[in-house]
């Protein structure tokens, strides 16, 4: 493309830190180094305060990601590392630097950041998987704005957040782009070979909650939808959720273990190589957010040829259509417990439609989408 970066800097979560944000940063960057061009990961040497960390651990258990460049050099909580920082990237003389953004928090030390590269005449894209956090504390608009007033442009992943973009940044570019697939995970194996994996009985179908566990994910209104009497006859209908608890789990506990064995959790954080287990396992993925954004689990979902149950939240509509790849619900318990008895009794077949869909989320276009703006 003409006129395109040729050294590109991506500022966010990476190795040896875990997670979406990480993931995504590490495959964004392998699709800029397919492209010819140099590419270089700038991730932190402190990501989070232990005790504002929820999980057990912020690292990754894993092997680093090959053929990627990735330097520890931000601490989100010493200021003076973001002007020592700020000078680093100026001196690295790229052409574009994209700032993976997902949390207020984050906002003073990207943002100081992103002031001081400035002057080595890079364009400063931030790349917003969140604007406004699903869970709101004091100072979070504040934080968000300072971020944003130091970016040139902006990349979304839904019009929810692109809405919140323009509310803080209304005169700056800004384009959505969809969260492409991820597609990292390794390849699908068959049902058979996944049930034996997790040690799951191979005559019952099974729904699939996957992920870190917060209140804003509506665990709980699942179980209570699970609950409903109408699902008594589907015995072999059955809940994995499969995820590490960033919620006091008691509520989750007592509610799933009401319902006996039909429900079955897996309850710490899910290495990438077991990833694919679970999803095909699974006859459909619910996701019963009260709020969102986008979704990371949707496209993992549709990597493995998986159908859906969302709510009616943030982006999640635009990603799932009610009755082609899935359900849309209510963000309530009696709409996600129709939706499931609706699954269990017509055992609908959606594959055609998760494979038409499918189609529309790749890293190419994303990587389009950050150099064209």
């Amino acid at each position: 493309m003409e006129g395109s970066p040729q050294k590109i800097v991506i500022v966010g979560p990476a190795y040896p830190y875990r997670g979406g944000i990480a993931a995504f940063s590490e495959r964004l960057a392998a699709e800029f180094a397919a492209r010819g061009r140099r590419v270089q990961l700038v991730t932190f040497t402190l990501q989070y305060p232990s005790f504002l960390f929820p999980g057990k651990t912020q690292y990754s258990d894993g092997s680093a990601p090959e053929g990627l460049e990735i330097t520890r050099m931000l601490n989100s909580c010493n200021p003076l590392n973001w002007i020592a920082t700020g000078r680093k990237l100026r001196k690295m003389k790229a052409d574009l630097i994209v700032f993976a953004f997902w949390m207020p928090f984050m906002g003073p030390a990207m943002g100081t950041v992103a002031r001081i590269a400035k002057k080595s005449g890079a364009k400063r894209i931030g790349l917003v998987h969140n604007l406004i956090p699903h869970e709101h504390k004091p100072g979070d608009k504040f934080f968000s704005r300072y971020f944003c007033n130091s970016m040139d442009g902006f990349v979304t992943m839904s019009d929810s957040v692109l809405k919140d973009i323009r509310s803080f940044a209304p005169d700056k570019p800004s384009a959505m782009c969809p969260h492409p697939l991820y597609d990292h995970y390794g390849t699908p194996v068959s049902r058979e070979e996944a049930i034996e994996k997790l040690g799951l009985d191979k005559d019952s179908r099974y729904l699939l909650f996957f992920g870190l566990i917060r209140d804003y994910k509506g665990l709980d209104w699942l179980l209570e939808a699970f609950a409903d009497d109408r699902l008594e006859q589907f015995r072999g209908l059955k809940l994995i959720v499969a995820g590490e608890f960033y919620s006091n789990p008691e509520k989750y506990l007592d509610a799933a273990n009401a319902l006996g064995d039909r429900v079955i959790i897996f309850p710490n954080f899910i290495p990438d190589d077991m990833v694919r287990y679970y999803f095909c396992a699974a006859d459909l993925i619910v996701q019963p957010y009260k709020t969102a954004t986008q979704s990371g689990i949707t496209q993992i979902a549709y990597h493995f040829g998986k159908p859906m149950l969302v709510t009616r939240v943030g982006g999640l509509p635009e990603i799932v259509p009610d009755g082609v790849a899935g359900y849309v619900t209510e963000p309530a318990v009696i709409s996600i417990a129709d939706a499931l008895v609706r699954f269990a009794s017509e055992k609908p077949d959606f594959s055609q439609g998760v494979a038409s869909q499918k189609q529309k989320y790749s890293w190419e276009k994303m990587a389009d989408a950050i150099e064209s703006l």
